[in-house]
């Protein structure tokens, strides 16, 4: 999928039934990424960084997009769907909420340099996923910071414990977006 489609000579930016139907889809398997989680405190440690790098590796920006708008807002509705099954703006808001924000930069990063080619090799695909897990810590970091003061060891508390296994999720979310990627090869998909 690019991120618009030519038709008759201009682009067009209409959106399907089956790009809503993927990006509810892939919100959902945020939500359900985000129950499995180790405790750590001030922030979790879940398989969201997973889903949404796996998700945006395999259906591209505007559908990864689409699925970052549809979990925020469901948990902003107050929908169980964040870390620890919450839900409410305050989250949003809370230590978390950066983290939150980056999953929608590392989802477009990711989703874009699909969309673009960026991925085909499998060394641009990893590349490609180290970078978007690694985009969601500046905004994670602001935000942790801000809200627990930056005389708190933030960076012990929202970096380095999560680097390890945001290293881990990575490259298992590029083993997910290749095997995905041949089995729509299969199924007769672009």
């Amino acid at each position: 999928m690019r991120i618009y489609q030519r038709e008759r000579g201009r682009a067009s930016t209409k959106i399907s039934l089956g790009d809503i139907s993927v990006a509810v889809l892939v919100a959902a398997t945020i939500a359900v990424a985000a129950q499995i989680e180790v405790p750590f405190y001030p922030v979790p440690m879940t398989l969201q960084t997973l889903a949404v790098l796996s998700a945006s590796l395999i259906v591209g920006f505007r559908r990864a997009l689409g699925a970052m708008g549809i979990y925020l807002a469901a948990g902003a509705l107050g929908m169980p769907v964040f870390a620890g099954g919450t839900g409410g703006i305050a989250i949003l808001f809370g230590p978390t909420g950066g983290y939150l924000a980056g999953f929608v930069l590392a989802a477009a990063f990711c989703g874009l340099a699909r969309d673009l080619g960026l991925t085909r090799a499998n060394s641009g695909c990893i590349a490609v996923a180290l970078i978007g897990a690694a985009l969601v810590y500046p905004t994670g970091l602001l935000r942790l910071g801000a809200v627990v003061g930056w005389d708190k060891p933030v960076l012990e508390w929202g970096l380095y414990p999560f680097v390890a296994g945001d290293l881990v999720k990575a490259v298992i979310a590029v083993l997910f977006s290749r095997g995905a990627t041949r089995l729509g090869h299969l199924w007769g998909a672009p």
